[in-house]
């Protein structure tokens, strides 16, 4: 399974990302494959839309949930209609790296 994770920046060391339509980047996790990829969210910049349009770029790589501080109001019922859940972290400094230990419990 793919997991997105909205991250401040390309490593395992940063912190997340409390916007989810706004992050820094996302970092895919493979929970079978063990792996991580960074990709700078193309959407972080946009005048509107960015939530939007974030979906749908996650999407496109097959992720089935998405952790991040907070999601929109635009937001839920679009990943509903593509069946990827949301997952709320309330702790702004914690790292992916501790994200990805705790997936792997």
């Amino acid at each position: 399974m793919k997991i997105a994770i909205t991250s401040t920046g390309n490593t395992l060391n940063e912190v997340l990302d409390e916007r989810f339509g706004r992050c820094a980047f996302f970092v895919i996790y493979d929970t079978e494959k063990k792996t991580t990829e960074f990709l700078q969210n193309p959407h972080a910049e946009a005048d509107s839309g960015a939530g939007p349009a974030a979906v749908q770029f996650i999407a496109e790589r097959g992720v089935s949930k998405i952790i991040s501080g907070e999601f929109g109001f635009k937001i839920k019922s679009l990943l509903d209609s593509l069946k990827i859940q949301m997952i709320v972290i309330k702790e702004p400094n914690r790292k992916i790296n501790e994200i990805i230990k705790m997936l792997n419990l």
